[in-house]
């Protein structure tokens, strides 16, 4: 079993910033394509950034040059530092990871619960 479990959500006003952690735990034998994502309330989930197993990032319009993913993979976990933030960037974040688990080799997208970002104006 596998779980992704996401800390650093709160509040913070417009211009500010937050630093998002997202850590896997369980039967995990190496991580690949690792993603952040949002929902807003009445709003599809969508894509923010991503970052693979080489390191490489890839980010949304709507966040380049104010957010940046990073990957620790010793410690299995993925970032996401948000600065300069605004009030249209309230949601729940999500991470999601392709994990390739030990018990038959094969790789699986899990996701986290999700965690609460408030930019007030």
């Amino acid at each position: 079993q596998v779980e992704l479990v996401e800390s650093g959500g709160g509040l913070v006003q417009a211009g500010g910033s937050l630093s998002l952690s997202c850590a896997a735990s369980g039967s995990v034998r190496s991580i690949g394509l690792m993603d952040w994502y949002r929902q807003a309330p009445g709003k599809q989930r969508e894509l923010v950034a991503g970052i693979d197993s080489a390191g490489i990032p890839r980010y949304s319009d709507f966040v380049k040059g104010r957010f940046t993913v990073s990957r620790d993979d010793a410690k299995n976990t993925v970032y996401l530092q948000m600065n300069s933030l605004k009030p249209e960037d309230t949601a729940v974040y999500f991470c999601s990871a392709d994990v390739i688990v030990y018990h038959d080799g094969r790789a699986y997208r899990y996701w986290g619960q999700g965690t609460q970002v408030t930019v007030s104006s």
